[in-house]
Order: structure tokens, then C-alpha cells, then sequence
């Protein structure tokens, strides 16, 4: 018996997650926020060279906080750092967070990405918009579903030279094992094979999730790929977000070897990947609302069976992500792409 997608095919499907997604049409930008329902052992792998992150030293092993109250991923470039700090506001309200010394102090890490020139109205005046998101993607938190493609963080992505945006995945194993990706694309690289007509991504595919086009890749060329956005892009104008998580129990160190494989999971939906260009950031979450009923000596075991799941979800959320997105100004859908290509 094999494991399958789970009920929502989304990061949800995760017991004690909720997320929640705000956007703003006219900056065409946007924010997502996952909310752990208690605080969650959290851990991170960055990858690249221009990357934007907050509160991430605070994730590695040796640190002393061992919880996170929510995860933020926000567009904007370094403006959208500030969403974190509407979700940290919005923690604090309800009294959520790390006690120190009679205080409440929410832990939100995050991380952005670069949507500043697609076209979008960033004159906003005194003060980024961006708090205001933050605080209006954890109102809309749930567990339940939540809709791909142009919202949240990926509203206003790019991915190579078509519309990027934001999608998720998830696996259940027979024995009640749960992990699912969250990503915001938005990276120099292309989501779809030379010629444009299938995604780098498909042979990881499940139930036609984005689009069930067949694999077509027979004559790769070795060099940097045409569908790709590498004409002198800038650095740090580009990145991948997102968050794996599993109902599994593990510690930040544990979790951070997840992360790391989990970027295995770009590498097989992007191309290039990791490039000077992109801050490529990756969260690791666990609920622990499962519990392993193995020996605690088989903890490495356990750890490397998520990271592959971890690393596939990666891979289709990356996928399904811009296989939702609608065209938004200049840019063109996967959708539209695909189709012109297999018509020519």
C-alpha cells in the first residue's frame, strides 16, 4: 500500500496548521502566514545569493528558542519584512508567544522575495503596506482550503519569463505520516521544459495536479536555458519561499536536515536554481501531532523519510503554484504559455 495526497492536496492537510493569505491588487503584492494552532519546533535552509530573512538565527540548533508562533513569507523585497511584524502584533494581542519575564514575545520568522517591478503601484506613501498584510493574512487564517496561484506571497511572482505564484502539496504515508510544501515562486529560473510545453517538475506529478502534461524533455540544452530570466538580472531581485511540515515530532535539528533535503525539491522544479539572483529560503515545521511508533534509535530514519517526501511536495507545490496563476500585466499564465507552444 502506497501513501497518496491528502484530502486538501495543501499545506492544511497538516493537523494544527492554518494559514491565510492577503494581498494587495492595486501594489500587486502580497503576504501568507502560517500559524501553527501551538507553538511548533521550526528550523530553516537558505539557499543562493540575495536572500531576505528575519529572525532565522533564532532557528539554527545551538539557538535558545525552541518554538515558532507563525511563519511569515511576504513579497516586497525588504519592505515585506515588516508583515512579520503585523503578525508578531496580532500574536501578542491574544497573548501568544515565548514568556520572558512576565512579557509575551511571538516568534515570527520570515522571509521575502523581490516583486517590486512588475508593474504594480509601489508609491505607497509614508509607510509600506506591508504590517497591514501581515495582520490581514492572519485574520484569514484557517485549516481549511485555501486557493493557488496570484494570492498571498506569490501574488505578484515571476517564474523565468511567465507568471510565478503560489502553490502547495501535500503526501499522507499508510501509517498516519503527513508532510506537505508551501512555495511562492519567483525565480530566475523556469518552471518548464525548452520549448515550453511541460513542467521540469512532472514526473513527480499526482492526479494531473498541474495540468498531467507529459513529460517532454528529449533534447535539454546544457547551457543557460532561453526560458529562464538570466539577462543580467539583479541580484536578490528574485527568490523561492515556502515551508515543508509534517505532523511527525522532531527538534530543530532534525529539522533542519528536512529543509535542506527539501530544496532538493527546487532543484527539480526550477531551472537554474540557487543562483547569485535568488535567496532561495525554505522552513521546516513540525506539529507533533503524530507519533512514531518505531524505536527512538530509528529518529535518523524517520528524519530522512520526510526529507525525501518533504523534497517531492517541494516539487509539485512549486508546479502547482504557477500552473494556477493567472496572467497579471505583462505576464503570461503557464496555462497560456503551454497551450500556444503545443499549438505551434
Amino acid at each position: 500500500m502506497t501513501g497518496k495526497p491528502g484530502p486538501q492536496n495543501l499545506l492544511t492537510d497538516v493537523p494544527g496548521l492554518m494559514v491565510g493569505h492577503a494581498v494587495d491588487e492595486r501594489l500587486r503584492s502580497g503576504v501568507s502566514v502560517i500559524l501553527p494552532m501551538q507553538r511548533a519546533a521550526c528550523s530553516v535552509d537558505v539557499r543562493g545569493g540575495g536572500s531576505g530573512t528575519r529572525e532565522t538565527d533564532l532557528l539554527r540548533p545551538e539557538a535558545t528558542v525552541q518554538a515558532v508562533d507563525a511563519i511569515c513569507l511576504s513579497g516586497g523585497s525588504a519592505f515585506g519584512l515588516d508583515a512579520a511584524s503585523g503578525a508578531m502584533h496580532w500574536l501578542a494581542e491574544r497573548r501568544r508567544g515565548v514568556e520572558v519575564r512576565g512579557h509575551i514575545v511571538p516568534i515570527v520568522p520570515a522571509a521575502i522575495l523581490f516583486d517590486l517591478n512588475n508593474g504594480g503601484d509601489k508609491d505607497w506613501g509614508v509607510e509600506p503596506p506591508y504590517r497591514l498584510l501581515g495582520r490581514q493574512a492572519c485574520d484569514a487564517a484557517s485549516a481549511g482550503p485555501f486557493p493557488l496561484g496570484n494570492t498571498g506571497a506569490g501574488f505578484g511572482a515571476m517564474a523565468g519569463q511567465i507568471k510565478g505564484g503560489l502553490g502547495s502539496a501535500s503526501w499522507v504515508e499508510p501509517d498516519g505520516l503527513i508532510v506537505a510544501a508551501m512555495v511562492a515562486v519567483n525565480a530566475v529560473g523556469s518552471v518548464l521544459t525548452p520549448g515550453n510545453r511541460s513542467f521540469w517538475a512532472a514526473p513527480w506529478e499526482q492526479d494531473a495536479e498541474f495540468g498531467g502534461l507529459p513529460f517532454q524533455a528529449q533534447s535539454v540544452d546544457l547551457g543557460l536555458a532561453a526560458e529562464s530570466r538570466l539577462g543580467r538580472p539583479a541580484a536578490g531581485s528574485h527568490t523561492c519561499i515556502g515551508i515543508v511540515a509534517t505532523n511527525a515530532a522532531f527538534d530543530k535539528s532534525a529539522l533542519r536536515q528536512i529543509a535542506t533535503m527539501a530544496h532538493d525539491g527546487l532543484a527539480r522544479a526550477v531551472r537554474p536554481v540557487h543562483t547569485p539572483f535568488d535567496g532561495d529560503t525554505l522552513f521546516a515545521l513540525a506539529t507533533a501531532t503524530w507519533q512514531d511508533t518505531q524505536d527512538a534509535a530509528d529518529t535518523f530514519w524517520l528524519t530522512a523519510r520526510v526529507g525525501s517526501i518533504a523534497a517531492d511536495c517541494v516539487a509539485r507545490a512549486a508546479a502547482r503554484g504557477v500552473w494556477a496563476a493567472d496572467p497579471l500585466g505583462a505576464l503570461q499564465s503557464a496555462r497560456d504559455v503551454v497551450a500556444a507552444a503545443r499549438n505551434s
